[in-house]
């Protein structure tokens, strides 16, 4: 029986603070060292570390134990001003918690959710690997300057769950963990501000106490002189990469302006940042890991609002729009504006207007063409005279695999912890108490009808098949039973909703309406 990730993630952390706790590594150590003396001659009665790894080694204990690992213990937080006057839950009641996740090279960790406090009582301790065996001799411990040459912050996200099951971005945060590598008894501890997102993102949401803890402790520690010289290093050699990258941009935005003056309003953003931009980034990437040919789109919707959104290259040159925010898809037609008046022209589906740049990992495009209305767009990107790029080499300077980290592969993406049949059951109960609470308030009575509920389900089976796959089912046959259940005399009525929320009274409020 195999174990998923994540739970052999949860289980190594619950097994790691139960050998400390039973200080079971100290019990090893003492039977190793009676078994080795044993076998040794009465003049090795003294053990040292490196007589204890050759006896491991020569028996072969697991390699994997002889990897540097680090600890990441969260020893609570304070200053959470928001949740000041927060009542502390009584004994089962539901409460808004705290979550706290790590990403650290490909490795994903996850607390126990605690109840939102000023002072939230997180208590957890991750265990992450430094050294790994894709990266070197698995068996041998690196060195502090090896390690140092490891630039991978601790990517840490809170997120805020509501008593609805909502869950919000609090803050995210990039810790510096190489302080470390300097202290004495490879123990350090730091306190960590959280910053607000978005609007509040100059705003502090709160303070976490870390306790970082190298194990095994290094056999030699550097100075902080060299470990602070080694940051300056590295923030000289961005900042020298960005500078350089920023002249060529200054460069190509004169150009992209010389092809006609018109191009100073369009939205061609070289560099950018905010909501909705995220998402598509984020969209875009997935698309782009599946194997497509993905780009991020900047221009306008409707009342000329600024917004980004994703577009797909398919290989017979069909080009898709997709809203990273709804996960609408639309396919894009393009009007001829050469075609005669009288030739019936498609209506475009989308809410996009106009279209300034496109860009993805590897490429980035500025629009050229006399208009920068989407429903007239021709996406040739081969054809200069449409589409100016920008040089690959200036954009791998800049964006090359692994330069924000020293590791390329991403971990998985975490399966969902949602019980997907569970939940459905709740969100029913839920709209059925709203339907007849509402229906109540209207002088009507109320009856379910659990057969029909049940014939309605290969319909609901067959929209969810057709949202995720675009896999239209027929619904022929379910139609007949339909027909066959409803009584003489009576309508069925119905039509689908999606939602991307599992709010019962927001979904019942849009039903509604």
């Amino acid at each position: 029986m195999s174990l998923p990730p994540e739970k052999a993630s949860e289980l190594k952390q619950i097994i790691h603070q139960q050998l400390l706790k039973m200080d079971v590594h100290g019990r090893i150590r003492e039977v190793l060292a009676e078994t080795i003396r044993e076998e040794l001659a009465p003049e090795h009665q003294q053990l040292s570390t490196e007589d204890m790894i050759k006896a491991l080694r020569q028996r072969g204990i697991v390699d994997d134990v002889m990897k540097e690992l680090k600890f990441v213990t969260v020893l609570g937080g304070k200053a959470f001003l928001e949740h000041l006057q927060e009542p502390e839950p009584l004994p089962g009641q539901i409460c808004s918690t705290f979550t706290l996740c790590l990403h650290f090279r490909n490795q994903r960790f996850r607390s126990k959710p605690v109840p939102c406090a000023c002072e939230p009582d997180f208590q957890d301790g991750f265990l992450l690997e430094v050294h790994k065996d894709s990266l070197g001799d698995g068996s041998k411990m690196v060195d502090a300057t090896t390690m140092l040459s490891i630039c991978d912050p601790v990517h840490m996200v809170l997120i805020k769950t509501d008593t609805f099951g909502e869950t919000t971005l609090v803050a995210s945060y990039f810790l510096e963990w190489r302080s470390v590598l300097a202290a004495e008894n490879g123990i350090t501890n730091v306190a960590v501000e959280l910053l607000g997102v978005g609007t509040e993102s100059k705003v502090s949401v709160g303070v976490l106490n870390i306790r970082l803890e190298m194990y095994p402790q290094l056999s030699k520690t550097l100075s902080s002189e060299i470990i602070r010289t080694q940051f300056t290093l590295e923030r000289q050699k961005t900042a020298e990469k960005e500078r350089l990258f920023l002249v060529y941009a200054k460069q190509w935005w004169r150009e992209y302006l010389q092809i006609r003056p018109t191009h100073n309003s369009r939205l061609v953003k070289i560099f950018a940042q905010g909501d909705c931009e995220d998402h598509a980034n984020l969209l875009c990437s997935l698309l782009l890991g599946f194997g497509l040919e993905a780009f991020v789109c900047v221009g306008t919707k409707a009342k000329g609002v600024p917004h980004t959104w994703v577009m797909t290259c398919g290989s017979d040159e069909t080009i898709t729009f997709w809203e990273s925010l709804t996960g609408h898809r639309y396919l894009h037609r393009p009007i001829n504006p050469d075609d005669p008046p009288l030739a019936e022209q498609p209506k475009p589906l989308h809410p996009y207007r106009t279209i300034g740049c496109i860009f993805n990992h590897q490429k980035f495009f500025g629009n050229c063409q006399p208009s920068d209305a989407v429903e007239v767009c021709v996406f040739d990107l081969h054809d200069e005279s449409k589409w100016k790029p920008m040089s690959g080499e200036a954009i791998k300077s800049v964006c090359p695999p692994g330069a924000t980290s020293s590791v390329p592969p991403f971990p998985p993406l975490c399966a969902s912890t949602i019980d997907a049949a569970v939940t459905s059951n709740e969100i029913e109960v839920q709209l059925r108490i709203l339907v007849s609470e509402h229906r109540k308030d209207l002088g009507f009575s109320t009856v379910w009808d659990d057969q029909l509920s049940y014939l309605l389900s290969p319909a609901l089976a067959a929209y969810e098949l057709e949202r995720t796959t675009g896999v239209s089912a027929g619904n022929e046959e379910f139609q007949d039973a339909i027909r066959r259940a409803v009584p003489d005399g009576h309508t069925f009525k119905g039509f689908p909703i999606h939602f991307v929320h599992r709010n019962a009274r927001r979904a019942f409020a849009t039903c509604l309406r």
